[in-house]
């Protein structure tokens, strides 16, 4: 990851529209893919929980969720950092902007009822059928409800039309691709630590 940050400025040429700002898609994007994977993993740790009642799938569930929000307010912070460069203001309510942003308080909600519920079986159970609920909204708020209405947002890389959104140059492309898979290797990275984490902690408490 430290070779993508240095080869997203000094590597790959400003973005022909937007500049040096465009950069922030380095980040931004990969970061925004990553939440949406680490909810889905959640969804179906969840899933696999309330089929099996395995205390790892739980433990799953919540590594995952973790890292998702962690990625939610990474997407959100580089897309604030953006917006305050080409709109001069970080914070605009943008459809985009308000969607992420509930997306937000939906999954801090998901930890505050863990927080809420003191006995181990009903706060998975529960937790496992919000997170499942959780899940259903991220395609509506992450790729549908901001199409429906007028954005400041650019466009997606790949607009309705099936054709690219940016002119991205070869560098530009290959430091993406090199961040996409750097973001998703530090996210299974980091969930494996989670999880062996969370089954020595088991044990101890045994």
């Amino acid at each position: 990851m430290i070779v993508v940050i240095i080869a997203a400025f000094l590597y790959a040429e400003p973005e022909a529209t937007l500049g040096d700002a465009g950069r922030v898609i380095f980040f931004h994007i990969p970061a925004a893919w990553v939440a949406v994977l680490a909810f889905f993993v959640s969804m179906l740790s969840s899933l696999l929980y309330l089929r099996r009642r395995r205390v790892d799938d739980d433990h799953s569930a919540v590594a995952a969720a973790e890292l998702g929000l962690v990625c939610t307010v990474i997407a959100t912070i580089s897309g604030a950092i953006f917006a305050n460069l080409a709109w001069g203001t970080p914070w605009n309510w943008d459809p985009r902007e308000t969607t992420i942003f509930i997306l937000l308080l939906i999954y801090l909600a998901y930890f505050a009822l863990r927080a809420a519920v003191e006995e181990d079986d009903r706060r998975a159970r529960l937790s496992a059928v919000y997170s499942i609920i959780a899940f259903v909204t991220v395609p509506f708020l992450v790729f549908i409800i901001p199409r429906f209405y007028w954005s400041l947002h650019p466009d997606p890389l790949i607009s309705q039309s099936g054709q690219a959104s940016m002119d991205m140059t070869p560098r530009m492309l290959r430091v993406f691709m090199a961040s996409l898979l750097g973001f998703t290797g530090l996210f299974i990275w980091i969930y494996r630590l989670q999880m062996r984490i969370a089954r020595l902690t088991d044990r101890v408490r045994e």
